[in-house]
């Protein structure tokens, strides 16, 4: 068993946590990061980057079908899921690469294994111990489900649509929010026939009603079927299909179901409660300086409270390492951290 010691132990390397790491750096700490998979995390690898591929690849594909708009004339033969997953792909690639290199010219150490909290200043790793003056924690989220809906065969979420190598011609989507009217609006640009289900009253909840009611126009143009104020009941799937029941006796039937009903703190089995960090329902409390309860132990990103988006994660990693370093940083505020839903049509605001 090794012991490695650093100035600053950061546990998970998403985007929380690599800004923390390079951050620290630059202001001369010495840093150790965890991580159990690759760097990046979920937005390079499973979230945003490669989501915001397809979307593009969408966009390509409604801009040939729509060609003769702009006196262009071009023909839209298909879509090739594979080949559009080898851009994806590539885009990703060059992104970690890129991001290994910048870590590494940091001098930053990074310690591959699964990490667990076991004292206020010590993370075991496997067989390893690191210790740290000050911990950072940064374990990110994982996408949710509801009570009873069980992931596998044709009910899937985001990470594996991203998977897909097929195009499904029919899919329910599962809530209205960002990730749900995103994968919405690829499919339907690739030829699917797509349904909503929000529970909510309309699309997009959590942006101002008047947005809501436009993006739902633009929707209803596209030809993009959505139940609103009503919320799913029960889902069966066989071989060929899976069905969705409603509270008020409708029934949607299509080749996938995709969950999309937000994502939860992937904290369990981390160690944190046993070390006495105050927790609520897995999210990590923290003031607005993002200190725990334990003196030395910050945590960023997803994990805490509040709106759960990569650049918010990345700014708290930022202000922990500034705050380490003493130069008393302006707390981040999740009403000024702007919102981007890259669907066709896009919805943006702040505040």
């Amino acid at each position: 068993m090794a012991e490695h010691t650093f100035d600053l132990v950061v546990l998970g390397a998403g985007s929380g946590g690599y800004a923390a790491a390079l951050r620290a750096s630059q202001l001369g700490m010495s840093v150790g990061l965890i991580e159990k998979d690759k760097v990046g995390g979920t937005c390079l690898h499973v979230g945003c980057i490669p989501t915001k591929a397809l979307l593009h690849a969408a966009e390509v594909a409604d801009s040939a079908r729509h060609s003769e708009m702009f006196g262009v004339k071009a023909t839209l033969e298909g879509v090739d899921l594979p080949a559009v997953n080898t851009y994806r792909d590539g885009i990703v690639a060059s992104k970690h690469k890129g991001l290994q290199g910048l870590i590494k010219a940091r001098g930053i150490t990074t310690i591959e294994g699964t990490g667990k909290l076991i004292s206020p200043t010590t993370i075991a790793v496997d067989e390893d111990t690191v210790v740290g003056k000050n911990v950072i924690l940064a374990t990110g989220s994982y996408p949710r489900s509801l009570p009873g809906l069980d992931i596998g065969g044709r009910i899937i979420t985001s990470e594996q649509a991203l998977a897909l190598d097929w195009i499904p011609s029919k899919v329910i989507v599962l809530w209205g929010g960002v990730i749900g009217v995103e994968f919405a609006s690829v499919w339907r640009s690739f030829g699917a026939e797509v349904t909503i289900v929000e529970g909510l009253p309309r699309l997009v909840p959590a942006e101002d009603e008047s947005i809501s009611k436009q993006f739902e126009r633009a929707y209803r143009k596209r030809g993009i079927n959505f139940h609103t104020g009503v919320r799913f009941q029960s889902a069966t799937q066989d071989d060929t299909s899976v069905t969705v029941t409603l509270e008020d006796g409708t029934t949607e039937t299509a080749d996938l179901l995709l969950v999309a009903v937000g994502r939860g703190p992937k904290t369990d089995g981390m160690g944190f409660e046993e070390v006495g960090v105050t927790m609520d329902r897995g999210f990590v409390l923290t003031d607005e300086r993002l200190r725990t309860n334990i003196p030395g132990v910050f945590a960023v990103g997803d994990i805490v409270p509040g709106i759960q988006l990569a650049h918010r994660g990345f700014q708290h990693g930022i202000f922990v390492a500034e705050e380490l370093a003493g130069m008393n940083p302006m707390v981040v505020s999740d009403r000024n951290i702007p919102k981007v839903t890259y669907s066709e049509p896009e919805v943006a605001s702040v505040g």
